[in-house]
């Protein structure tokens, strides 16, 4: 399903009108189901009498209905007809790519303004301000925007064979391409080098762009690439890496959902490699 989303902001959150309210506490939202699709509440404010809507964080409008983006700060967490709690990242599989984007977005608004309700550097109150998505300090005038940390992941490819591997911080046990946070002062293909330098011992070459997608845990930019096998020998940090190897198109161990940018690599590398294998 196409939905039409702008990122337009307002400041302002009407009571009379109805909006679609995506409310969160923690990681799990409160949506409205329909069979296995989740979709955020349509309702207005002043029908959410439980929660402070002033605290609402306005995040754009979906086929031209104001969205915004609330937390459930209530004891027991709120509870509507029609409705239920649903994890945002171990329920992917239910939403549409695009609409699980903008509940991802939603939440990134959120945990950005929990984190910059007081100003970093002299700890006064901020305010957000009427312009533009920024929370500024009256006091001392700094300035805080919605953060993003820029990762690379990229697949590589070694005789018809994918390199995949696990971490001990997954949270359930899959194998995936490689992935890292980008340093400053790095080029995203510097930032492909030394993260698999560093985490398999490995050389890459023909690193190329293959696509981006943002990604709210908490607040990541993943850009993608591919890229193939130039040297070295497969010796895992024992860190973040705690297991990696080849696997062939039809050999696959337990992969990432499909809605994951680390599948897209998977999926490209299959439509590749199991015409010819």
């Amino acid at each position: 399903m196409d939905f039409d989303f702008s990122f337009h902001y307002q400041d302002k959150i009407p009571r009379e009108e109805p909006a679609y309210w995506f409310i969160f506490r923690q990681e799990k939202i409160l949506a409205a189901t329909e069979g296995n699709n989740t979709k955020p509440l349509l309702m207005q404010g002043g029908d959410l009498p439980a929660l402070d809507t002033d605290r609402a964080l306005h995040i754009g409008r979906l086929d031209g209905v104001d969205c915004y983006a609330l937390a459930d700060d209530t004891p027991e967490g709120l509870v509507l007809p029609h409705t239920e709690w649903v994890g945002l990242r171990r329920s992917a599989g239910r939403f549409d790519e695009q609409m699980f984007h903008i509940y991802g977005r939603a939440r990134q608004l959120l945990l950005w303004a929990e984190n910059n309700r007081y100003c970093g550097r002299c700890g006064n109150r901020t305010a957000l301000k009427t312009e533009e998505r920024c929370f500024l300090c009256p006091s001392c005038g700094l300035a805080a925007y919605p953060r993003l940390s820029p990762a690379v992941i990229v697949s590589i490819v070694r005789d018809g064979k994918l390199l995949l591997a696990t971490s001990a911080r997954f949270q359930v046990r899959m194998f995936s391409v490689l992935a890292g946070f980008v340093e400053p002062g790095e080029c995203l293909e510097e930032c492909v080098r030394r993260e698999i330098r560093e985490e398999t011992g490995i050389e890459v070459k023909n690193i190329r762009y293959f696509k981006s997608q943002p990604w709210p845990f908490p607040d990541s930019l993943m850009m993608g690439f591919t890229s193939e096998y130039a040297g070295g020998e497969l010796k895992i940090d024992g860190r973040e890496i705690v297991e990696a190897g080849w696997y062939g198109p039809d050999e696959l161990p337990a992969i990432p959902g499909k809605i994951s940018i680390a599948r897209a690599l998977i999926d490209r590398f299959i439509e590749q490699y199991a015409k010819t294998a």
